[in-house]
């Protein structure tokens, strides 16, 4: 079956892709990379998406919807598979904040306390001979710090601290929570660092979140609903799958094929009490192509702008020292690049280890999705995966062998 699908893949790639200005044969490659994961049993399946030029040039789905079927033999990969994009929920709740932004509702240097009170009396953690000292902050905590993760919050899974131990400790991965629960707690817990003194890659987007919740007077997933999903056409974009489509849903490995670790990613069968801003929605391919063209075409597509050019513009530019205030990096954002307001943005033609141009722009997800925004080459790409183990490893060969790819 599966040198079916690489070959019936060759003969329908070459006019549209060498009419996007890609190399047939060169896509062809991905396909045979990712075919040959999925063949070692290192990867279930994936389905991916590149256009270019206003053309879509590669489409695949390769391998296994759901590798623990059971006895029977397991689902093939539809193309309409819908997937936990985890992470990839940040740039579009980035960009509602950012529209609400624009009607005049906040501004970017407003105190997050001045919404959510909670957040007033915040101290930052010191460690001091593994000691916790709390002091107050240099400053307050701004909207453009959540925006941009300087907001001095972190995430529990990076190396150990006793600030994250207490994150851990908070169980705030809980998908019980309210969305204003969820804050309250965190609220209580110390800040990493001051406001605004280094990028660390955290939370503060599931605090934006609540922030759009306490704005429009909505839950954040009928919000991201009202102006965003329904305007775009993303019909199957939310914070869970409906009954009547979980046939659709994509599934990982019960155990990780490289540690033989357990993996347990969340269940979105049934709507969770919190509507993670930062990481809680499900997707397919062609829905956040959809986002992907309407961020290439400044904000609008076909007919409808949900924000305007130059804000995304700005939203794309580089908000942080390319370095970090601190001369620190994180795996997270990689020499080379630098975040604007929802995204990581290519700042330099060399020093990453991937290819890319200088001003492109995307995101990725824990289980491996990712999406690249180019404007310089007119070219929008998609991945969706569930391996988390195999993430970064999938992300690098995709975005390699799609640059590899462009041919004028």
């Amino acid at each position: 079956m599966a040198v079916a699908t690489v070959s019936r893949a060759k003969r329908q790639m070459p006019d549209r892709a060498q009419g996007a200005g890609l190399n047939a044969a060169a896509l062809h490659r991905l396909t045979t990379a990712m075919q040959a994961l999925i063949d070692a049993g290192r990867l279930p399946g994936v389905v991916m998406q590149v256009e270019r030029r206003g053309r879509s040039a590669y489409a695949q789905a390769l391998g296994w919807q759901d590798p623990s079927h059971g006895p029977a033999p397991a689902p093939p990969m539809r193309s309409d598979a819908i997937f936990r994009i985890y992470s990839m929920t940040k740039p579009l709740v980035s960009t509602a904040m950012m529209m609400l932004v624009e009607q005049g509702r906040l501004q970017l240097t407003d105190a997050v306390a001045k919404l959510l009170p909670a957040f007033a009396d915040v101290r930052v953690g010191v460690e001091r001979e593994g000691v916790l000292q709390l002091v107050p902050p240099a400053r307050a905590m701004t909207v453009q710090d959540l925006l941009r993760h300087t907001a001095g919050l972190t995430y529990e899974f990076h190396e150990p601290s006793l600030v994250r131990g207490m994150y851990t400790q908070a169980n705030l991965f809980a998908r019980r929570r309210s969305n204003a629960e969820f804050c309250d707690t965190l609220a209580a817990l110390p800040l990493m660092f001051s406001p605004g003194a280094r990028w660390e890659y955290s939370r503060a987007t599931d605090v934006l979140g609540r922030l759009i919740e306490v704005l429009s007077g909505e839950p954040l997933g009928a919000h991201l609903h009202r102006v965003i999903f329904a305007p775009l056409g993303m019909t199957d974009t939310g914070f869970h799958v409906p009954a009547a489509q979980q046939h659709r849903l994509a599934q990982g490995f019960a155990t990780d094929p490289d540690s033989g670790a357990t993996i347990a990613m969340h269940d979105v069968r049934t709507p969770p009490t919190f509507e993670s801003g930062g990481g809680g929605l499900v997707s397919t391919a062609a829905d956040y192509m959809r986002f992907c063209r309407l961020l290439l075409n400044g904000g609008q597509l076909d007919g409808v702008r949900l924000v305007g050019r130059h804000t995304l513009a700005f939203m794309t530019a580089d908000h942080i020292d390319t370095q970090g205030a601190d001369g620190t990096r994180r795996d997270q954002l990689p020499p080379g690049y630098g975040f604007g307001l929802g995204f990581a943005v290519r700042t330099h033609p060399g020093m990453s280890t991937l290819p890319s141009s200088v001003g492109s722009f995307g995101w990725s997800g824990a289980a491996g999705t990712l999406f690249i925004v180019d404007p310089a080459e007119q070219l929008t790409a998609v991945l969706m995966v569930q391996a988390l183990g195999q993430a970064a490893e999938v992300r690098a060969l995709f975005q390699s062998l799609v640059y590899a790819a462009l041919d004028d």
